[in-house]
């Protein structure tokens, strides 16, 4: 009998970090993927998000990364330089409010896979981490023997 990618990771659809500095933004996010099934590791900036992957022996596996831009201590290109050069097989997703084409365009080409605009409805949040989290698990799986 075949598991499901969700029963594999007990019960979960998969992990997802959330990085931004302003917990009434990260808060509501965060329980929004929770309640749909993720399990949700939160960091209130570049800094914390750089601790908590590397905290232990073992690096916390994620699934995908959803990174503010400005935020204070490592901000947010700083962080996806670092995530995008340590772990280049885990999708990021920047979510930002301040909307800039061409840091866009720039972030797109450094291999960010989305790139959202504060407030991000529920819906439009849930579609692109899903679509997020699925291709890092289907790469995960080439890889499974």
């Amino acid at each position: 009998m075949e598991l499901s990618r969700q029963d594999a990771m007990n019960g979960k659809m998969g992990r997802v970090l959330v990085v931004d500095d302003e917990a009434q933004v990260r808060k509501p996010i965060s329980l929004s993927l929770t309640k749909a099934g993720y399990e949700v590791v939160e960091a209130e900036d570049g800094e914390q998000a750089i601790r908590t992957l590397n905290a232990g022996d073992n690096p916390l596996m994620v699934d995908t990364i959803l990174c503010d831009i400005r935020m204070p201590k490592i901000n947010g290109t700083e962080a996806i330089t670092y995530f995008r050069r340590q772990y280049p097989t885990v999708p990021v997703v920047v979510l930002t409010g301040y909307p800039d084409v061409d840091m866009a365009v720039s972030l797109m080409k450094r291999g960010v896979q989305d790139y959202l605009v504060k407030p991000v409805s529920k819906e439009e949040l849930l579609t692109t981490v899903h679509k997020s989290v699925d291709q890092h698990l289907l790469f995960k799986d080439q890889f499974v023997v």
